[in-house]
């Protein structure tokens, strides 16, 4: 039995789709019960609990084999549904599921992190990844640490103001650094694959098959609709600021921000190799951005 925590987020469902494709047993932890029918349609069992509530966790772990973690407060905190913070979710909440995990004897927990996360910024999502790590290196557990690039469908898409369809695009720093943005759907596969193989690596850490910049990415964009995308810019030192001042009262704008600024910073010294060990054909930023100028939003 596996044991999906995030599993209703795009990420969670593409990699509960995916073990149920290969006939895995799946369990999914849902706070609530909208998108219960959709995961059970695909055969995973949910159970009721919330990472908040380290006494609904146990219980969630029984008879479990593995654990893919990849929950974050991130999406809700931006929308505005949450009282839960970062910390409360990413840090004490993830740590309480990492306990429960143990306590009823997990042999495997597969956790999803962030490339370069050990290059401190400060913000709230970094500072509770940097605290699960650490976490489970002492675990009993074998643990598996995945750390991913940035997704293409949130940094060059308009949830991340990377608008081809309006034309427009925001840059966090001078835009220069080549980052591997991967595809959502490669870090689904590749959370599946080492949560299955035998004898998986205790970190992961891969982007996408292209290095590329921001500022390529506009110029990708312009080729590829025939227009100008007008670009708006904000300076390190304003993001650094907004980052600090925002930590306190909004920690996921403030990790935003950060994430940005984090990019900008510094260049990717990973690549997809972990992707293409497995059997895994990753997909391009260019053809991404391809995709998104032929089916505009």
């Amino acid at each position: 039995m596996i044991l999906v925590v995030g599993a209703t987020g795009d990420l969670g469902s593409r990699v509960v789709r995916r073990l149920r494709s290969e006939g895995q047993r799946v369990r999914c932890l849902l706070r609530e019960s909208k998108r219960e029918e959709l995961l059970q349609e695909v055969g995973a069992e949910v159970v009721r609990g919330d990472l908040t509530v380290p006494s609904s966790l146990r219980a969630a772990c029984e008879g479990v084999d593995t654990v893919i973690a990849t929950a974050t407060a991130m999406g809700r905190r931006l929308a505005g549904t949450s009282q839960s913070t970062i910390k409360d979710v990413d840090e004490e909440g993830m740590g309480s599921l990492v306990a429960a995990a143990e306590a009823v004897g997990v042999r495997r927990f597969v956790y999803l992190s962030f490339t370069g996360v050990e290059y401190a910024i400060g913000t709230p999502l970094e500072q509770a990844k940097l605290a699960i790590e650490k976490r489970l290196h002492s675990s009993s557990m074998q643990t598996v640490i995945v750390r991913a690039d940035a997704f293409q469908e949130v940094h060059l898409a308009p949830l991340g103001r990377f608008d081809m369809a309006a034309g427009k695009a925001a840059i966090i720093g001078k835009g220069d650094t080549k980052r591997r943005w991967v595809a959502t759907e490669d870090v689904a596969a590749l959370l599946c694959a080492v949560a299955l193989e035998p004898a998986p690596p205790a970190l992961v850490e891969f982007g996408g098959p292209e290095a590329l910049s921001k500022n390529e990415a506009v110029v990708v964009a312009k080729k590829l609709t025939g227009r100008p995308m007008k670009t708006q810019r904000m300076p390190r030192l304003v993001a650094r600021l907004a980052v600090r001042l925002l930590k306190r009262r909004n920690d996921a704008l403030a990790s935003v921000f950060g994430a940005g600024l984090h990019q900008d910073l510094y260049e990717a010294t990973w690549d997809d190799e972990p992707l293409r060990q497995r059997g895994i054909s990753p997909k391009p930023a260019s053809v991404f951005l391809r995709e998104q100028a032929s089916h505009p939003s």
